[in-house]
């Protein structure tokens, strides 16, 4: 049995800077600390950013990158962007200069919108020397008056925006998405979650992530509205809740763990419809206490790839039966389980998830290389054909068609529903003088999902020195929360670091005593 969801009449993709037009003009789109904004007054404000930004003379296609806290230019400037015939790379707000400067360099970024003090930490060299840097202040003030540019004619594979993911070796690499992608991912999100015009989603996650940005692109599609909200503690959570009659919340398992533990008002609770989570597996005993807490709520288990998107999810009907699931397709979703050799595995059998369809992305930016190896032509059974996404995980499919997860084959380390990658880690690592090599694993953790266990080939006096410099070079979800200075590290018959022993005997040092 194979798992797939291909609709016999897809909808036809359009621009994604046109995804406000079908909102009803005078209806609530975006909330927040500037204000409420009608449909019609967004629709606005896009076109006056994108001429703003096509104000530039910058050529079609130029990338132009945002590093900005939640708020109307950071809610806008994904449809502005493209608008205005440019590719939108937006950077998360909590990244430090070091990779915010690989990723204006890799993308070749011309202009740089950022907030005054965020800009204020890159150095000359941390931007390239064609990217101009601009205040969020002036972007926020374009919005306000002047011409506005009439929605786009951009065709379906366009490339639209450049989301910056990291990648189990080496630095973070840029997933291309088109005008297609992005609007049949709201498309496809909209429906299954059964949004509408009178949903308020309440938009916790950083709009640098495809599951955050879709926050937005999802409820527009519905005709719903937005409130961004950058979080300092769950409470905050809570109380816009309250406050806003939030009706949608999507977040990651460190979330949820942290607002179950909250003294939720019964009546507050009950205003939520739907939960969504990605980013990580809900346990059984967190999915028990949501369902306990938010018993009026539909929670959709999902599990998604920044390549592809999103690939499945768990209806809620299912989710008391089949809390370890990962659910089936989603709407325009080819999912397919196989083997080795790219034959269908059957029930109950071991492959690898492999994403077929229109919401495959374009490949990795620049970098040929890694495209090859994880966008590959779809196995022979696909229905879509064409190029597919090899995730790297492998799953099983019961008889039912419902998939679960076995296991990651690469190196990521998912806490906090971040995927962070070892190898930046352990280059700021060995970059103090003292280490001479640095591994850095990822270990169960209750709250993050998985914690950062950081190995170096130091003296013990140096472990000061790397939480220093790691402090000054990473953001907070990278931190490691041990680090522990080793004499040696195990080798393999090539003399390279084995990382399965090292791993083993830092989880189970008792089997090696």
């Amino acid at each position: 049995m194979m798992l797939t969801t291909v609709p016999e009449n897809p909808p036809i993709a359009r621009p994604i800077d046109h995804i406000l037009l079908d909102g009803a003009p005078d209806a609530p789109a975006l909330d927040g600390r500037s204000g409420l904004h009608s449909y019609a007054e967004l629709e606005l404000c896009v076109g006056r950013l994108a001429a703003w930004l096509a104000g530039f003379g910058l050529p079609p296609g130029a990338r132009v990158a945002s590093w900005i806290a939640k708020g109307p230019v950071a809610a806008l400037m994904p449809l502005a962007a493209p608008r205005a015939g440019l590719v939108h790379v937006p950077v998360n707000p909590l990244l430090k200069h070091a990779q915010v400067a690989h990723i204006l360099f890799d993308s070749g970024a011309r202009l740089l919108i950022g907030t005054e003090s965020r800009i204020a930490t890159l150095g000359a060299e941390d931007i390239p020397p064609d990217c101009a840097t601009h205040r969020e202040d002036d972007a926020a003030c374009a919005m306000t008056g002047g011409e506005a540019i009439p929605p786009s004619d951009a065709a379906p594979d366009d490339l639209a925006a450049i989301l910056y993911t990291s990648g189990s070796t080496g630095r973070p690499k840029g997933v291309m998405l088109s005008h297609a992608n992005l609007w049949l991912g709201a498309a496809a999100v909209a429906d299954y979650l059964r949004m509408g015009p009178d949903d308020r989603t309440l938009c916790v996650l950083p709009f640098s992530f495809d599951y955050g940005q879709n926050q937005l692109f999802s409820t527009w599609k519905a005709g719903g509205c937005v409130y961004p909200l950058d979080y300092l503690t769950p409470r905050d959570v809570m109380k816009l809740v309250d406050r806003r009659d939030i009706t949608t919340l999507a977040g990651v398992p460190p979330l949820w763990v942290q607002l179950v533990e909250l003294d939720w008002p019964v009546e507050v609770a009950a205003k939520l419809r739907r939960l969504t989570n990605s980013g990580g597996a809900l346990t059984r005993p967190l999915v028990a206490r949501m369902r306990a807490l938010f018993p009026q709520a539909d929670l959709y288990p999902m599990y998604g790839l920044t390549e592809a998107f999103r690939s499945t999810y768990l209806p809620p009907a299912l989710v008391d039966s089949h809390p370890d699931s990962m659910g089936s397709a989603i709407p325009f979703a080819e999912i397919l389980v196989v083997r080795p050799d790219g034959s269908v595995a059957g029930d109950d059998e071991p492959g690898e998830l492999v994403h077929c369809g229109p919401l495959v992305a374009q490949g990795y930016w620049r970098d040929p290389e890694r495209t090859a190896e994880r966008f590959r032509p779809a196995p022979p059974a696909s229905t879509y054909g064409g190029m597919a996404v090899w995730s790297g995980d492998t799953v099983r499919r019961d008889g039912q068609g419902l998939l679960y997860f076995v296991g990651r084959d690469d190196a990521m380390i998912k806490s906090a529903g971040n995927r962070i990658s070892p190898t930046e880690i352990e280059e700021a690592a060995v970059a103090v003088e003292g280490v001479s090599e640095a591994v850095a694993l990822g270990v169960p953790d209750d709250r993050l999902g998985q914690a950062v266990l950081l190995m170096i080939r130091a003296a013990q006096d140096v472990v000061p020195l790397v939480e220093a410099r790691l402090k000054a070079e990473l953001p907070n979800f990278m931190h490691p929360r041990a680090i522990r200075a080793l004499p040696s590290f195990p080798r393999n018959p090539n003399g390279k670091i084995d990382r399965v022993a090292l791993a083993h005997a830092q989880l189970h040092p008792e089997q090696d005593a």
